[in-house]
């Protein structure tokens, strides 16, 4: 099994990226929401990878985050949900969102999504309630200590994409002035 891919982003065509690792050349698929992160072409990138083997193919799919990924294997379990679909639902919402609908019961948020109907949507309610979960307050609290370190990094002169590619690495702690010491060492590397 691949779970994880580290190498050099060679192409992007959406949903597919092709990540060149010592000569050899992975193509992924992957949803809008980590297609939108990478970086640009020739640029170093790092994915959590799911490979899933089916009778007629070998498909690899790859997330910037654990979360994704877990909600990915979840999502391709329910009844009437396949990969395609599950990266659909992946690019149509984020994680927490579509979290938040599953355990709000809001059926509309989710039907809105391509290839999901009212049965799926309903499914996918009964079948991920348990599963899904996120924790409002600890989701609170790192919303705002990465959201303060974004604005600190954006107003030293770094782009918004590079503050998101230095809190994805150094995983931001409640201290925002060790935050951005560790944000600058990793910039500086």
């Amino acid at each position: 099994m691949i779970g994880q891919i580290i190498g050099k982003l060679i192409k992007k065509d959406p949903p597919y990226i092709l990540i060149d690792v010592q000569g050899i050349g992975y193509e992924i698929e992957v949803p809008m929401s980590t297609y939108f992160e990478l970086p640009e072409i020739g640029g170093e990138l790092k994915l959590i990878t799911h490979f899933l083997v089916r009778e007629d193919s070998h498909q690899l799919f790859g997330f910037l985050t654990k979360k994704e990924k877990i909600t990915f294997k979840h999502l391709i379990k329910v009844n009437g949900i396949g990969s395609r679909v599950a990266l659909a639902v992946l690019s149509g919402m984020s994680v927490d969102e579509l979290a938040q609908s599953i355990k709000n019961n809001e059926i509309s948020n989710i039907v809105r999504l391509p290839g999901i109907g009212k049965k799926t949507a309903e499914r996918m309610i009964i079948e991920l309630r348990e599963k899904i979960t996120i924790d409002d307050s600890i989701k609170a609290e790192k919303s705002k200590n990465e959201s303060d370190l974004t604005n600190a990094l954006i107003s030293l002169g770094y782009s918004n994409k590079e503050a998101k590619r230095a809190i994805k690495d150094i995983c931001p702690k409640d201290n925002l002035e060790e935050n951005i010491k560790a944000a600058l060492r990793y910039f500086s590397k």
